[in-house]
C-alpha cells in the first residue's frame, strides 16, 4: 500500500471515529412519537458528521449549524419518500412496512399522519400544480392525489401487464412529464406488499402530462430505484440497487427519450472492504448529486455527494441507514433525510434543483 492509501485510510478511520464520539451526544432534541427525546446534547462547530472530502465542497457547507433529529420513533420501520410542500411548509415522508404516510410540519416540528393506509407508499413528490404524487407498493402503481382529496391512477399497467412495485418518482420542470423507476422490491416479500410473479423487466417509465401515455425509456439498469434529472433537465440519473451493483447510471435526455446509459459514479469507497448502495438521489443548482448511502456501516452509511464529474467530493454520516432524501425549506437549502426510524435536517449552502 503506497504513502497515499494509507493517509486516506488514516483520515477516514479518524471521521468515522470523530462522528461515533458525537453521536453519543448530538447535536438537536428531536421528538419521538412516545414522548422520549433523543440526540440530545451540544455538537462542537463545525459538525463533523459533515465531512469534506474534496475543496469542491467546501461551498455547500455551513461551519455554523448541524446535523438535527427531527424525528424518531423507535417503532418505525422503514422511512422512504420524502416531499417537500412549500406552500404548506410540511414533508410527506412514508414508512413503506408500516403502510402509512407521515407529515412532519415546519411550523410546530410536529408530526402527523398523513395517510394511513397509505397503500404501501415508498416515493413521493409534488407536481408544478401542488398535487402529490405517491409510488404504491401494495397495489402496484402510480397515484395523484387531487385538490379535491381524491386520487387518480396514473400508472398501473405497461402494454397490458401489471407493473412490479413503483419506487420513486419526479416530475420534468419542462413538460411536466412524470418520470418513475419499477423495480421488484414490493413483490419479492410480505414486508412491503405481496410477493409475486413480474410480469415485466424491472424499468423506467415516463408518462406524459398530457395524454397519459406511458412509454418505457430503459430497461438498460440491474434494478433501478432513486432517480432525478440535472439542473438544465439534460440528464437523467438513476441508483442501480441490483445485485452486485453499486453505481449511479446516467443518460442524455433527448425528447422525452434517453441515449448514451453510461456509469457516473461508483458507491464503492476508499478504506471500506464493502461496497455500498445508493438509493434516493438529487441534484444542486451547482450539478453535484446528493446520494443516499448505505449498508456498510459507522463512517459510511448516510449521505454522500458527487461532483458533477462523478468524484465523491463529501459526507454526511448518519447513525442509521438513510434511504431517501430531498431540499425543502422557504430557499431550497434545508436538506431533508429520511433514515430508517428517523428524520434528519441540514442547512446547507447548497440549493436544490426545484
Amino acid at each position: 500500500m503506497n504513502q497515499t492509501s494509507l493517509q486516506r485510510r488514516s483520515f477516514i478511520t479518524g471521521a468515522a471515529a470523530a462522528c461515533t464520539s458525537v453521536m453519543l451526544a448530538p447535536a438537536h432534541e428531536g421528538k419521538s412519537e412516545d414522548g422520549a427525546n433523543q440526540w440530545t446534547g451540544p455538537t462542537r462547530y463545525p459538525d463533523p458528521r459533515v465531512i469534506s472530502l474534496d475543496e469542491r465542497f467546501d461551498r455547500c457547507k455551513l461551519g455554523n449549524t448541524s446535523v438535527q433529529r427531527l424525528y424518531y420513533n423507535p417503532r418505525a420501520l422503514w422511512h422512504e419518500g420524502c416531499a417537500w410542500n412549500s406552500v404548506g411548509r410540511y414533508l410527506v415522508f412514508s414508512d413503506v412496512p408500516a403502510d402509512c404516510l407521515y407529515r412532519w410540519i415546519e411550523d410546530d416540528d410536529r408530526v402527523t399522519v398523513f395517510r394511513k393506509p397509505s397503500g404501501n407508499a415508498n416515493g413521493n413528490t409534488f407536481d408544478y400544480s401542488g398535487r402529490l404524487l405517491t409510488c404504491q407498493h401494495g397495489p402496484r402503481q402510480v397515484i395523484r392525489h387531487e385538490h379535491d382529496g381524491s386520487t387518480q391512477v396514473i400508472a398501473d399497467r405497461f402494454n397490458g401487464k401489471r407493473l412490479n412495485s413503483p419506487n420513486d418518482i419526479v416530475v420534468h420542470r419542462g413538460d411536466q412529464s412524470i418520470w418513475f423507476t419499477d423495480p421488484g422490491y414490493g413483490i419479492r416479500k410480505n414486508y412491503t406488499g405481496t410477493p409475486t410473479e413480474s410480469e415485466l423487466p424491472e424499468s423506467v417509465y415516463r408518462v406524459d402530462a398530457q395524454t397519459g401515455t406511458i412509454t418505457k425509456v430503459t430497461d438498460d439498469i440491474g434494478t433501478p430505484n432513486g432517480l432525478c434529472f440535472s439542473p438544465d433537465l439534460t440528464k437523467l440519473y438513476v441508483a442501480d440497487t441490483g445485485d452486485g451493483a453499486h453505481t449511479i447510471r446516467v443518460w442524455d435526455v433527448d425528447n422525452g427519450r434517453l441515449k448514451n446509459g453510461r456509469d457516473f459514479t461508483s458507491l464503492k469507497m476508499d478504506g471500506f472492504d464493502k461496497a455500498g448502495k445508493a438509493d434516493g438521489i438529487r441534484a444542486d443548482m451547482n450539478g453535484n448529486i446528493w446520494s443516499t448511502a448505505g449498508w456498510v456501516g459507522e463512517g459510511y452509511d448516510g449521505v454522500h455527494i458527487f461532483a458533477p464529474n462523478g468524484d465523491r467530493i463529501g459526507q454526511i454520516v448518519l447513525p442509521e441507514v438513510c434511504a431517501n432524501l430531498c431540499f425543502g425549506g422557504i430557499k431550497r437549502n434545508r436538506l431533508f433525510m429520511a433514515a430508517s426510524q428517523s428524520l434528519y435536517a441540514l442547512y446547507t449552502e447548497a440549493i436544490g434543483t426545484p
